[in-house]
């Protein structure tokens, strides 16, 4: 098959013809359609997240199956998937217990530990396919399906960890952004008022076609008292996908009493700060 390989840190994919996978038991081999590039493979190829060179990246597919070896639970030939980015056993405490990145067994993450989807084929455990639904079809919009597993995801871990309920008033820094985006539209989904925070107003537009209610010039002087005019007094919820050490602090002195800040910067962190705090 042909596949874009990186061969280290600062070079240039090389498109090559290599092996096609062979799936192990209980492994599945899909079919590509399509390979998102997001942050993770910009680390990868900057240097910043090690990994065993030659080595194919990508991890947000979409694909179809084409193969199965053993048993590989619902994961069916000609079944169109994506890929749960983490290798995980499925059944340690951290596991059962939904906290993923904390497992006993970790195996690393796909487009690192393991050959990744910028290739005709991938191979991987079967438990890591997730099947995609009949209602949305893959083979028309396979570019936006892949995407699903990390631009949708992790929005949605926010409210989650954030315990973001409705009416409850939300500030999402660094809202322009591709994960920004998609945090205007959760907050949104989950009935709340939303607030873009941004120092490029030029993506305000796009904030308040996706969700936000107000949009706040983070570089501007009187961006913190604009941050209480649109919260009236504090918020209940920031989320912040810059994790500077400004935003941080424009985001802690937002927040109402009860509120809680959320920090994407390298993964999501969840404190519970008051005003008695501040």
């Amino acid at each position: 098959m042909k596949a874009l390989v990186s061969h280290g840190p600062n070079q240039p994919f090389s498109l090559e013809n290599v092996a096609d996978p062979i799936p192990g038991p209980g492994e599945a081999v899909a079919k590509i359609l399509a390979c998102g590039a997001g942050l993770t493979v910009q680390h990868v190829k900057a240097g910043r997240s090690p990994v065993p060179f030659p080595r194919i990246l990508g991890h947000e597919i979409s694909a179809e199956i084409v193969e199965t070896n053993g048993d590989c639970g619902n994961i069916k030939v000609g079944m169109p998937v994506t890929a749960y980015f983490y290798l995980t056993c499925g059944h340690c405490k951290f596991c059962l217990i939904n906290r993923q990145t904390l497992c006993k067994n970790f195996g690393g993450y796909i487009g690192r530990a393991c050959d990744g989807g910028y290739a005709e084929y991938i191979k991987l455990p079967a438990k890591n396919f997730v099947p995609i639904p009949e209602t949305l079809d893959i083979y028309k919009n396979p570019a936006e399906i892949g995407v699903i597993c990390d631009a949708i995801a992790t929005p949605y871990k926010v409210l989650r960890k954030g315990r973001v309920a409705p009416l409850d008033k939300v500030a999402v820094f660094g809202a322009g952004g591709g994960l920004g985006i998609q945090m205007l539209k959760m907050a949104r989904w989950a009935n709340c008022h939303v607030t873009a925070v941004d120092i490029d107003t030029s993506k305000f537009s796009a904030c308040l076609e996706h969700g936000a209610d107000i949009c706040v010039n983070a570089g501007s002087n009187d961006a913190h008292e604009a941050l209480m005019d649109a919260s009236s007094g504090g918020f209940d919820v920031a989320i912040d996908f810059v994790s500077s050490t400004k935003s941080l602090e424009m985001a802690v002195a937002s927040l109402g009493i009860g509120g809680r800040l959320l920090t994407l910067g390298g993964g999501v962190v969840l404190m519970q700060i008051s005003n008695s705090m501040q």
